[in-house]
Parts: C-alpha cells; structure tokens; sequence
C-alpha cells in the first residue's frame, strides 16, 4: 500500500521545492558577490561562502538601509568597525541574516518529504527566524560586550596614565607609552588614537574620537578631562587625573558590587529549581502512601 500524500502536505512540499530551487538558483549566481565576502574572518562570519544568496536577494528585492533598526544598527557598526566601513558592514550582516535563515528553511523544508509533519514547517520557520533575529542582534551584543571589557581597563588604564603625567611625562607620551603597555580593548583604541596623531590629526581630535569609539560615559568625562587639561598646562591636567581616577576607582567598586549582586541573584533560578525538584521528590511519595 502506498503512502497517502494529504493535500495540505503536497502544498508544503510544492513550497519547499519553490523555496530550494529560489535557493540554489541563487547560489548559482552568487560568485559575483565574491568580491564582498572574500575579505571576511570565516571565524566572525560563519558560511561566509553562502552570503552571496543574501546579497543576490537583498539585490532583487531592492533592500532599504533606511528603518530605525537599520539606522541604529549601522550606529551600533560604526563603533565596532572603522567608520568608513559601516555601511559595508551593514549589508554584510543582513546578507549574513538572510543567507543562514534562507540555508535553514531550505535544508528543512527539502527534508520535509521524510517527516511529512505539517508542524515541523513552524519548528524550520520558528529556527530560521532565531538565526535571522539573532544576528540582528549580533552587533549590538559586540558593542555591549566591547563596552563591559572596556570598563574593566578603564581604572587600570587611567591609573598608569595620571602616575606617568605626574611623573612629569607630557600627555601625548604618557598616552603613547600606556597605549603600547598591555593588550585589550581600551589599550586597541588608544593605539588607534596614536596612530591618527601620527597621521597628522590634532590631539584635541584624536583623543576626542577615542572617547566617541569607547561609547562609555566615563570614558567621555575621561576624555573631556583630558581636552580641559591640554589646554590648561601639564600641571593642571595632572592634578585633574588625579581626581579623576579617584572617582573612576571609586565607581569600578560600584560596579564589581552590582556584578557580585547580579551574579548571586542568577544563581537563585538553579537553587530555586533544585529545591523544586527536591520538594517533589518528597512530597511525591508521602502523598503515594496516602493513597494507599
């Protein structure tokens, strides 16, 4: 006996095939989008050799760059990326997007004439949808994981800068000599503000797009500092660093406090959790003899 093929299954399976061969048309042509991709990390940008279907579609459909989550989106890029780069960087990620969530509906819907379960259409949409949304969300996760590693150097960055301008180093070398002192992402920015000094910008504008890049307020009052200080005299700014690595100490307490206090509050969902499991391990069998 054959199997029965129900209307509603033809329909998904009619679908799926569209939906492959859009798919695999798409790939065929994808080479000319070579050029965009092949200066991608493969570790950042997973599949990267599939973007060419994002970029073939986005193309097709005459993709805008121009809604609010774009829009804040490209801000989000600009901080990670050189500025320049942002709107590249913008159609990479949506290319990125569609290409994964497009790779997961087409395996899953290929795969369909073997389940023949009208439910797993929502589980494939449901999972391509995650995949889109969340590399989406990618950036703004970097920009805010950026930001905490940035906050962590913050203090000890600041207290090696205002002992070398006390010490009576100019501000320029201090920053020069601390930039190059460690590895992590404050010390990266600070190479990058050395290296547009050295290319010619004032370092007025230097320190001040620094400050722009690490996004943090500290860090703007930082620079700010600084800026006052340049043009006060070194001995100025150097009683300024002071204070404000006294607060900028003060406020890493603050923070290492809330981190513990987030932390101990987390760990109450599997303490909660085990003493649920717990409690009905315990109170199952009680009521089981008294049911007998």
């Amino acid at each position: 006996m054959g199997m029965f093929i129900s209307m509603t299954d033809l329909v998904i399976m009619t679908i799926a095939s569209v939906v492959v061969l859009i798919f695999c048309i798409l790939c065929l042509f994808s080479s000319k989008y070579d050029c965009y991709i092949e200066q991608l990390d493969s570790k950042e940008y997973v599949l990267n050799d599939i973007y060419g279907v994002g970029f073939g579609f986005l193309g097709i459909i005459h993709k805008k760059y121009t809604s609010k989550a774009e829009r804040n989106r490209k801000q989000q890029i600009m901080m990670l990326k050189d500025e320049k780069y942002a709107e590249y960087y913008l159609r990479v990620n949506a290319a990125q997007r569609v290409s994964l969530a497009f790779l997961i509906a087409a395996v899953g819907l290929a795969a369909y004439g073997l389940i023949l379960e009208p439910v797993a259409v929502l589980v494939i949409i449901a999972m391509a949808f995650a995949v889109w949304y969340s590399y989406g969300e990618k950036p703004k996760k970097q920009l805010d994981e950026k930001n905490e590693q940035i906050l962590n150097e913050f203090s000890d960055m600041v207290t090696k800068l205002t002992l070398l301008v006390n010490a009576g180093m100019i501000i320029k070398e201090a920053w020069q000599k601390v930039a190059y002192s460690a590895e992590g992402e404050i010390y990266n920015e600070m190479r990058t503000a050395c290296i547009d000094i050295n290319n010619g910008a004032s370092e007025k504008d230097a320190y001040t797009d620094f400050g722009s890049r690490c996004v943090a307020p500290e860090v703007k009052k930082f620079v700010s500092t600084i800026v006052q200080g340049i043009m006060k005299g070194n001995s100025e700014l150097a009683v300024m660093l002071k204070q404000q690595n006294r607060e900028i100490m003060s406020a890493k307490q603050h923070r290492v406090k809330q981190q513990g206090e987030k932390a101990s509050a987390k760990l109450m969902i599997p303490i909660g959790i085990m003493f649920v499991g717990i409690l009905i391990m315990v109170v199952v069998p009680i009521f089981a003899n008294l049911g007998v």
